[in-house]
């Protein structure tokens, strides 16, 4: 059975090329050596930088070192040419019996076809969502549920022991005025019909904000409270610091957020094995643990920032901080660490959270962001840094620009539930969580993208979900078929295996076969720059290729999957749609998309 992943085998021949081009070379020497697919077929399959790399080394001109790489590489068994190109570049024209062969190396692995081993068991820990659990989850959290949920089983897919978790901020302001908004929903719920401007008149001056969360969501939890409690929570609102019913209604509102953030979760196809809480990692004092770490190196003290740039803020004060030495390692400011009131700041409680991940054994640490955290990467990453100096910790960001819903070219801004924006559960119950996930994954996280409603469910080449979706089920319409012709038996995976398949020569053959041999570098690349939306790129292409194939057959009927006069023929075709088919589903797996059996 030949190697999985063709390009590395071809990259193993190109730097035993190189070394006996170059004797003197070592090893590091060619660790930046690739081994690429070429963009025009008319340069051959793959290319080669390996002479542009090491002719500074060398002291050579790429282009001769380049002309002598291709005469050796014309020698492997398995390619048919090789030639310098450009500045140096060489490239490689493989066999068609190297894509045949694996064919069969594809059907007998199955989905597990571009598993990589390239993480090492490396323990990652990829926290995505982490929404305040303050009501519904909108579209914004849902980019960055797929996308982390996506780049999760990709790192699973490349080799990484990965673990998915959820940080919940239960503490703060925030969780203040949901306690409170969740009260007022309370007094409804036993009659007293008060507006929001007249509970916030009743509670003033004793509510420390204004009445923030005003949505039908929290009605429920009123009549839950009740069913919970009856009026024993009638114990007034001028107790300081909170009245004696807080806690209570605390606790009961975040129990009923968070069971609604889960079950929107599971409607998304989303599962987090771990939730952690903000206000757990300050009960167990993590955040004043990390913080005396960070103290012993040295890196804490009190001064005074500078003001910020440009326009002051009229809340501006400058005072003495508690502050942390951030610029040792990357942040343009040091940050601090205590608000004047004495208590902790947000980014001292994250460094207390980041600091638990750690000490349960996570090595790199992935944050799946909103667009508006973009200026916290720097601070925590040199938190993380600062904590891990004797055993260095990777920390690194994954931000998620903003999601607009268009509908007939028009912005949508309203909820059916919210009443101010546009649910998760909304957006699944108009188009479907498959198609969700996939157009979430069509664009780069980092940049802006519209979510045309119309688009997602048309059924046309311009919707990539749907023609991704037909591919597979035009691969599982033709292995039906051919049930009736052969039966079940002769049609299966291990028997398909075995079937010759050096007819299998015509271009558009050739080309579904180049790109499924590009799925385990695929994996292997995308999991390396941590960018899910490269799979869904590579379903794109291969769906193209496998319709281009499709419709070539209504032209030339020798390339048809199915002659009844020719079975050899159509064995050998009906290998490479179960092939195909095979590797649409490993790669719907990664996106946490179901493949379809058929269009209706």
């Amino acid at each position: 059975m030949i190697n999985q992943n063709l390009y590395v085998l071809f990259r193993h021949h190109v730097l035993e090329a190189l070394r006996q081009s170059i004797p003197s070379l070592s090893a590091s020497d060619m660790d930046r050596v690739e081994l690429t697919p070429t963009r025009d077929l008319t340069h051959g399959d793959m290319a080669t930088n390996a002479a542009l790399v090491v002719s500074k080394i060398a002291k050579r001109r790429p282009q001769e070192i380049a002309q002598e790489l291709a005469e050796r590489l014309k020698q492997i068994d398995g390619i048919d040419d090789a030639y310098s190109a450009g500045p140096g570049f060489v490239n490689l024209k493989i066999s068609p019996s190297i894509f045949q062969k694996l064919i069969s190396v594809v059907l007998q692995t199955g989905e597990k076809f571009g598993d990589s081993h390239i993480g090492g068991d490396i323990k990652v820990n990829v926290e995505y969502v982490s929404a305040n659990p303050t009501g519904p989850m909108h579209v914004g959290h849902c980019r960055g549920a797929v996308v982390g949920d996506a780049l999760a089983n990709l790192l699973s897919k490349a080799g990484y022991d990965v673990t998915k978790e959820y940080y919940i901020n239960d503490a703060g302001a925030q969780v203040i005025a949901l306690t409170w908004a969740a009260y007022w929903r309370y007094l409804q719920a036993l009659g007293q019909n008060l507006s929001a401007e007249e509970f916030e008149n009743l509670v003033r001056p004793h509510m420390p904000t204004t009445l923030q969360y005003q949505g039908d969501y929290l009605i429920l939890v009123g009549k839950i409270l009740v069913e919970r409690y009856g009026d024993t929570l009638l114990t007034g609102t001028d107790q300081k610091p909170f009245p004696a019913w807080f806690d209570k209604v605390r606790e009961c509102t975040l129990e009923q957020m968070m069971q609604g953030i889960r079950e929107d979760l599971n409607a998304l196809g989303v599962h987090h094995e771990i939730f952690s809480s903000e206000s757990k990692i300050l009960k167990d004092g993590l955040a004043e643990e990390a913080i005396s770490q960070l103290e012993n190196k040295g890196l804490i003290y009190v001064g005074v920032l500078e003001p910020p740039k440009g326009k002051l803020p009229e809340d501006w004060e400058q005072r003495p901080q508690t502050l942390f030495k951030s610029t040792q390692f990357g942040d343009d400011v040091d940050r601090p660490l205590k608000k004047s009131d004495g208590s902790p700041t947000y980014f001292a409680n994250d460094i207390g959270y980041h600091y638990d991940k750690m000490k349960r054994g996570a090595q790199i640490l992935i944050d799946v962001l909103g667009a508006d955290h973009g200026g916290y990467v720097t601070r925590m990453r040199a938190a993380v840094k600062a904590l891990s100096e004797t055993k260095p910790i990777d920390f690194e960001a994954v931000i998620c620009q903003i999601v607009r819903v268009v509908r007939n070219g028009e912005v949508v801004k309203m909820s059916k539930r919210a009443g101010t924006f546009i649910t998760l559960r909304d957006l699944i119950d108009e188009v479907g969580r498959d198609a969700v996930r996939f157009t979430m994954l069509t664009r780069k996280a980092d940049a802006q993208m519209d979510f045309d409603l119309e688009r997602v469910v048309a059924q046309t080449r311009d919707n990539p979900v749907f023609y991704v979706q037909y591919a597979h089920a035009r691969c599982r319409s033709v292995l039906r078929s051919a049930v009736e012709l052969f039966g079940k038996e002769a049609i299966t995976s291990a028997k398909l295996a075995k079937i010759p398949l050096d007819c299998l020569n015509s271009e558009a053959e050739l080309s579904v076969m180049r790109r499924i041999a590009q799925w385990p570098r695929m994996v292997e690349s995308a999991a390396l720059a941590k960018e899910p939306h490269r799979i869904a790129y590579y379903l794109m292409e291969l769906a193209s290729e496998f319709h281009v194939l499709w419709n070539a057959g209504r032209d030339d009927t020798t390339l048809r999957f199915i002659q009844e006069d020719a079975p050899q023929e159509t064995l050998a075709r009906l290998a490479l749609v179960e092939t195909v088919a095979c590797v649409i589903r490993s790669a719907m797996l990664v996106l946490g998309v179901e493949p379809i059996e058929e269009m209706r």
